[in-house]
């Protein structure tokens, strides 16, 4: 029970950390044009320098709820970490970590609702560009998806030993 309840706290901090690069790094599209390599995050347009995101007002809505979203699922998940940490030393012998789980799925439907509203609305916004392909942000948004929901559903059935 050790060994699982350790590797599940590794499995979380591993899922905290690639939110944290996924949602920082301007890496969500990638394509090329007679610039070089262009890539699109939830903040900036890169190529040489970077620039600030030029969306149309009718996109500007879905950016902020993509960039809230995947900002709550980060905090959620630091939150969830640190109340596994608090629940570990006070939680009886027995009980179950259903707090953490139930704060988890939280954090994975955030990232479901912000990745969803990004694949959505901004996968094609990049088709003027050759060859445009996900980046590995939008990917480490989509494992920590996996993870996160793994992670829930772990915290809510395991018991403290």
């Amino acid at each position: 029970m050790l060994v699982l309840l350790a590797g599940i706290f590794v499995v979380h901090i591993a899922t905290v950390i690639m939110l944290f690069v996924s949602t920082i790094a301007n890496v969500w599209m990638v394509g090329s044009s007679t610039m070089g390599t262009v890539s699109s995050g939830l903040w900036l347009l890169c190529n040489t320098t970077c620039t600030a995101l030029p969306v149309s007002s009718d996109d500007e809505t879905s950016l902020r709820a993509t960039q809230a979203f995947m900002i709550l699922s980060i905090i959620f998940s630091v939150v969830a970490l640190a109340m596994f940490v608090v629940q570990l030393f006070t939680l009886e012998k027995g009980k179950r970590f259903y707090i953490t789980g139930a704060i988890m799925l939280v954090c994975w439907l955030c990232i479901l609702i912000g990745v969803s509203i990004y694949t959505a609305r901004f996968t094609g916004m990049m088709s003027v560009l050759e060859r445009p392909h996900h980046g590995y942000c939008f990917i480490l948004a989509w494992i920590c998806f996996c993870f996160s929901f793994i992670t829930g559903i772990l915290y809510l059935v395991l018991r403290k030993k």
